[in-house]
């Protein structure tokens, strides 16, 4: 069956047709490194991680390119704010966000361009703008260079609006508008720098010492490692506009084809309002992690729609933790075996764009009927299929409990909960015993410890303290 995604550019679900047979260019913008993530903020990189999954089962050989964004004005704000060099805190950022998605299983991309490391290729690309009449430097010798809106009759095309219907560019106030652009829509591919500005958020350009813009960053880069035409551009519902819209124009433009296919997944919500750290609704993920385990954050991410909006509750999660503790309890009292075929209803419901709670409820069913064959007996090879395909389900969702990747993920949620409470138990026993040695009850003191013993714990007596040990 042939995979089949929603585009954004025409609004329905069209056969998946890549560029290049058997293989699959796919470009993700990725976060601007300027706080610490939290579980809104790593939804996009979870549901195209289960994207990047699905194109390598179905035989595509995928070149996966996901962005860093590491210079901006928030990224400057902030580390005014905090008094620390922008790089340190993009850098900061960065070593978070990493952590972020080894906590949820999301692999590597092929490739994870930073916007830092790729000014010649944006400059490159501006020149070729102001070359073919599509920007110009701003008339104030600020530095400033903009993409004029009008010279493209197609600006608009991504997100079906007309120039005269949007809203001004926000990167400049009216009176500078008026002195700097020739439309207030024109948006800015180059920023001359301020005087309040550190010298090290600039490079040599043209026009003076600056910075890019944000939409030239991810153009240069899609350009630079997917080539001028590739298959899929991803990101969150959010950058539709202006950030897609900007990329698609000033590509497009600048002579490339660019995307054929726009995939934005939805955002997660609090109160039914984007989760964002202005809204002061954050939940970042090493809190989430303290309450469930990565692979449970990941299993109730993944079983919700990309493009459904997730309101998002404690108990919601709680309940896929359970859901997903369930379908672990079935792998172990199966045998825990290696993963056989997938069912056809799992793989209908992928290919029809990325189906997943089709697909997760075909896992479901499927755990309802191994627990049904070890209630009755069933023969073992049986039971070996049936906990085979349901590994399979969990491996292309990225949440196979057997994944070595959630073996590096550290004690946390459940795990840790677990530890905690064996911790607090075996002390208390400890205290007992230090208590029988104090008052020579060595009987009793021997008792306590071939109790710890029995349960595969073994307790070393140092000058600080006993300590124990799993066996």
């Amino acid at each position: 069956m042939t995979i089949r995604l929603y585009d954004t550019a025409t609004r329905e679900v069209r056969d998946f047709v890549p560029l290049r047979e058997g293989k699959a260019g796919l470009y993700v913008c990725g976060l601007t490194v300027q706080s610490e993530p939290h579980v809104g903020h790593v939804r996009s990189a979870v549901n195209f991680d289960v994207l990047q999954r699905w194109l390598r089962h179905r035989g595509y050989e995928v070149t996966f390119i996901r962005n860093i964004t590491d210079i901006d004005d928030k990224i400057l704000a902030k580390s005014a704010d905090q008094g620390r060099p922008w790089y340190n805190l993009a850098y900061a950022m960065k070593i978070e966000l990493d952590k972020a998605y080894a906590a949820l299983n999301v692999a590597p991309p092929t490739y994870e361009p930073a916007a830092t490391g790729h000014i010649p290729e944006m400059v490159e690309l501006i020149e070729r703008l102001i070359e073919r009449g599509h920007a110009y430097p701003a008339a104030d010798a600020s530095g400033d260079v903009y993409f004029d809106v009008r010279s493209w009759a197609q600006y608009g095309e991504l997100t079906h609006q007309g120039v005269d219907d949007m809203e001004p560019a926000a990167d400049a106030t009216p009176q500078e508008m008026a002195e700097r652009k020739r439309d207030p829509r024109d948006f800015a591919l180059w920023k001359g720098r301020k005087n309040s500005e550190p010298e090290t958020a600039s490079w040599p350009s043209p026009w003076g010492r600056g910075r890019p813009g944000w939409h030239i960053e991810c153009s240069a880069m899609a350009g630079k490692y997917l080539g001028e035409a590739f298959d899929i551009h991803g990101g969150g519902v959010d950058l539709r506009f202006p950030h897609h819209e900007n990329e698609q124009a000033q590509s497009r433009a600048a002579g490339g084809a660019f995307a054929s296919y726009w995939m934005h997944n939805a955002w997660i919500t609090t109160a039914g309002e984007k989760m964002s750290k202005s809204l002061g609704n954050t939940l970042s993920i090493p809190a989430v992690l303290q309450r469930v385990s990565g692979a449970e954050l990941r299993f109730y991410m993944v079983a919700a729609h990309y493009r459904s909006h997730v309101e998002f509750s404690f108990e919601a999660l709680d309940e896929a933790a359970a859901g997903y503790q369930r379908i672990v309890s079935f792998l172990d009292r199966a045998g825990g075996p290696e993963a056989g075929a997938l069912p056809q209803a799992f793989a209908a419901a992928m290919d029809d764009d990325l189906g997943t709670p089709a697909a997760v409820a075909v896992l479901y069913d499927t755990v309802r009927e191994g627990n049904r064959q070890l209630a009755a007996g069933d023969d073992a090879g049986a039971v070996v299929a049936t906990a085979g395909a349901v590994a399979a389900m969990l491996d292309v969702l990225g949440v196979h409990p057997a994944d070595p990747a959630w073996a590096g993920a550290g004690a946390s949620g459940t795990e840790e909960r677990l530890t905690a409470a064996v911790d607090a138990l075996v002390a208390g026993l400890l205290d007992e015993r230090t208590q029988a040695r104090a008052d020579k009850d060595w009987a009793r003191a021997d008792a306590i410890r071939d109790r710890i013993k029995a349960a595969g714990i073994e307790v070393t007596d140092t000058p600080d303290g006993p300590t124990w040990s799993i066996n």
